[in-house]
């Protein structure tokens, strides 16, 4: 165990350091304010305060982890060695930044709480962040910056062994329309007719029509394929169904439909069920919990994990709403036009609600590439260099890596020729070891 002599503990230092020292290094920690257990504890132990108290191992702490609310931070970031960082803390200190403090600014996205720029749909961008201006959103540098602090802890502390964690996949299923034309309604299904013929697409009415009467499969039904390629490794995929009401933003099939019910409940079969909330879901709690008890009644068993239509998030509000219902865990967070660590790590932590000051049970789930997000680059090549890039970036802290891609992605346009090649590499990252 580590123990951690402070002048205070505050919520925040309790956070920040559980999810570096234990959720990321696998150590338990434990705090103390008394000078007497400090000296008495014969383990691993450092001092977090403004001052050390002798020749023990100390980091110089900034003063946000002793703060509330938000204030005006200086975030100027310097390299250092392979990485970055910010919050400069002198000679004395056995790291040359505080680490806890710039992991908690970035695992808080304390800088979405200040005034931003939002895109079209309300959306916090990368343009907008700290780590997408300073040239480190390609780099897990909450995880890095853990695993400098073991160096320095095991060059104290060299008879200590530390646990080693494996790196392991997450890949996500969206599911914002399950099928293109199978299980429509008569009037959603001549509407895209005459859409078609207004704008002379011929070839799709004749899909449109081998697909309702059986003679083709519908170009959104991978299923079949997605589920094949979950027998083939250990780590669950994760489906998202979108089974809200029909509106302007979601045109997902009706989720009364019982063809509609035993695909959700055969994916089910072999993969996790999550909940895509719909885009009105998004601000209003009585629509999503309505969304919450439909997906529960249909899989027969509480809701595991939700994903915000769009990837919007309205922080604090949008987490606010799952804690109020329970969801234990979110895969919103992402950037939907670029590659990288939105909250500068690849390990799972828990939601800190900036304006109560707690972390709440809901887990969050970063996301680190969208299928849309690799379509910026030309070739196939360059897709597949950015993929391998950001998957080694992963590995080489033994993380989690997050992938989401859609059912369509895997079916027939010419958008996503290469995708299931690109899906390949991310599945078999697992068997591979780090180069």
């Amino acid at each position: 165990m580590l123990l951690v002599y402070t002048h205070k503990i505050t919520p925040r230092l309790r956070y920040t350091f559980k999810q570096i020292c234990t959720r990321i290094l696998g150590i338990p920690v434990s705090f103390t304010t008394k000078v007497e257990d400090f000296i008495a504890h014969s383990s691993l132990k450092m001092s977090y305060t403004r001052q050390p108290l002798g020749k023990e191992f100390f980091i110089r702490s900034h003063d946000l982890l002793f703060e509330q609310g938000l204030s005006d931070v200086e975030t100027k970031v310097s390299v250092w060695e392979d990485t970055k960082c910010f919050f400069p803390n002198g000679e004395q200190s056995a790291l040359p930044f505080d680490i806890f403090a710039a992991s908690f600014y970035l695992l808080s996205r304390y800088e979405e709480y200040l005034p931003h720029v939002k895109d079209e749909f309300g959306r916090f961008t990368a343009e907008e962040s700290l780590a997408f201006n300073n040239g480190f959103l390609r780099q897990p540098v909450v995880d890095i910056w853990a695993f400098k602090f073991r160096e320095a802890l095991e060059d104290q502390f060299s008879k200590f062994l530390f646990p080693e964690r494996q790196f392991k996949i997450t890949p996500v299923i969206d599911v914002p329309n399950a099928y293109s034309y199978k299980l429509k309604s008569i009037m959603r299904t001549i509407g895209g007719t005459f859409n078609d013929l207004f704008r002379f697409r011929l070839k799709d009415i004749y899909k449109r029509y081998s697909v309702i009467f059986g003679f083709q499969n519908d170009p959104y039904d991978t299923f079949n394929y997605i589920i094949n390629k979950q027998k083939q490794v250990k780590d669950k995929f994760i489906f998202f169904f979108l089974i809200g009401d029909f509106s302007t933003y979601d045109k997902n099939i009706n989720a009364q439909k019982s063809k509609f019910i035993s695909l959700i409940k055969e994916v089910g079969d072999y993969s996790k069920i999550g909940l895509k909330a719909s885009y009105f879901a998004l601000d209003n709690l009585s629509i999503l919990k309505t969304e919450k008890l439909r997906m529960e009644s249909i899989i027969n068993q509480d809701l595991c994990a939700s994903r915000q239509s769009y990837s919007k998030l309205n922080l604090p509000e949008s987490y606010r709403n799952l804690v109020e219902l329970e969801i234990p865990e979110d895969f919103t967070m992402g950037y939907i036009n670029h590659i990288g660590f939105r909250a500068g790590t690849c390990t799972p932590f828990f939601f800190f609600d900036l304006d109560y000051e707690i972390q709440t049970p809901l887990r969050i789930n970063t996301y680190h590439v969208l299928d849309y997000a690799l379509l910026k680059y030309q070739s196939s090549l360059d897709k597949k260099m950015h993929l391998n890039q950001i998957i080694k970036s992963v590995k080489n802290v033994n993380g989690e890596f997050v992938s989401v891609f859609h059912n369509y992605t895997f079916g027939t346009s010419e958008t996503w020729k290469d995708y299931k090649e690109f899906f390949n590499i991310i599945l078999e990252s697992t068997n591979e070891t780090n180069t």
